[in-house]
């Protein structure tokens, strides 16, 4: 394959790039699953904490809490750490 011809899955112009693009992608593919799949096991632990502080006469939510976990991903991630904290906790509680 040379650079004239490239490989229409990888945009690879060599096809030993265009296999370690794949493998690669494969890689990708498994951690998004593993991703989806925690975003939905804590979205169901956060709902079911909720109910039951709720259910116990205790608040729907807990603020110090909410800010703890968004400094945590701020920290590990940065600006868009913010972001994606923001994104897990609404999933797991509702839009406020």
């Amino acid at each position: 394959m040379t650079a004239d011809v490239m490989d229409q899955n990888t945009g690879a112009g060599e096809p030993l790039a265009a296999d370690e693009i794949r493998a690669m992608r494969e890689r990708i593919d498994e951690i998004d699953q593993a991703i989806i799949d925690l975003w939905l096991e804590r979205a169901r632990l956060s709902q079911t904490v909720g109910k039951t502080r709720m259910a116990s006469g205790g608040t729907r939510l807990v603020l110090s809490r909410e800010r703890e976990i968004v400094e945590r991903f701020r920290e590990a991630l940065g600006a868009d750490g913010a972001q994606v904290a923001l994104m897990i906790l609404r999933a797991g509680r509702g839009p406020l």
